[in-house]
Order: C-alpha cells, then structure tokens, then sequence
C-alpha cells in the first residue's frame, strides 16, 4: 500500500534566502471529490497521473505513474479542471528531511508553502527557522481546493 504521510506549512521567504534550482510545475485535476483526487502533473520534461485518497490525519493513500509528456499536456488542456495550478518547487534539505518548496503564480501569486514527508504521524521533525504557521489540516491550502478557490480570492 502506497501511503503519503506529510505536514503543510507556511513560509517566511525574508528568513529563507536564495533559492536554487527549483522545478516548474504544472498541475491541473480529472476529478475531485471528498473520496480521491485525481491528478496530471508536469514537472519540467517528465509527466504523471496521480491518484490521492482522502486524508485520515495527515495520511493518505498515494499512487503516482510517470505518463508520456504530450498526454499529459493534452489532458492539462482538454480534459482537466481550470485553472492550472502553476508553481516552482525547491527541495531543501534540513535536519534530515527534504523539505518541498512551493512558489506559486497565476491565481495563486503569493501564496508559498512548503510540505515535509514523514515516516510516521508521531515522527519528531525540526522546525527550519522560516516556517511560520502550520496548515496541514487547513483545507483551503490543498492544490485542488487552490483550483477551485484560488489564493487571490481568499478574504484577507
């Protein structure tokens, strides 16, 4: 059984510093509902199809599937939900975890989240020193409810 277990935090880019090498990512949904997710994502010149289950805690059932590239975009531009989730991603290593960056444009400029996979719920992490807030549970920061509630609508 293929499980993802990650928590979801906000960042402080001032307290970060420079960034290298980060991937652009592109992303899009063939179905969301409260059960599975269903996922195409490009990231730089590889693609995949992902099937997420729905979170109990901070876990949930993941499947990934590398596809060809010009489906993938044909499915971003044909079959997928809109708007396209677009982002940079940057894999910073701190304290013996990979930390993913997320840098995001479009309807979600300004929004910048980073997310850290764990071997357990109860795994001990240490906090970087630009984390700010936790939302893990927080609905509204997962990338398919960034589709249909973009950042830049959000209520200040």
């Amino acid at each position: 059984m293929a499980l993802e277990i990650e928590r979801k935090y906000l960042v402080d880019l001032e307290k970060l510093g420079t960034l290298e090498n980060g991937s652009r990512i592109k992303q899009a949904y063939l179905s969301t509902n409260k059960d599975a997710v269903v996922r195409v994502r490009v990231k730089n010149d590889k693609a995949y199809l992902t099937i997420k289950g729905s979170n109990i805690g901070v876990t949930r059932l993941e499947f990934e599937y590398e596809i060809p590239l010009d489906e993938a975009n044909e499915m971003l531009d044909k079959l997928c939900q809109k708007p396209v989730i677009d982002k940079t991603r940057y894999l910073i290593t701190h304290e013996n975890h990979i930390w993913e960056l997320d840098i995001f444009y479009g309807e979600n400029e300004g929004l910048v989240v980073v997310e850290v996979e764990l071997s357990s719920e109860d795994e001990t992490i240490i906090l970087p020193s630009w984390v700010k807030e936790e939302v893990t549970t927080d609905a509204r920061y997962y990338n398919s409810n960034l589709m249909k509630h973009p950042f830049k609508d959000w209520q200040k």
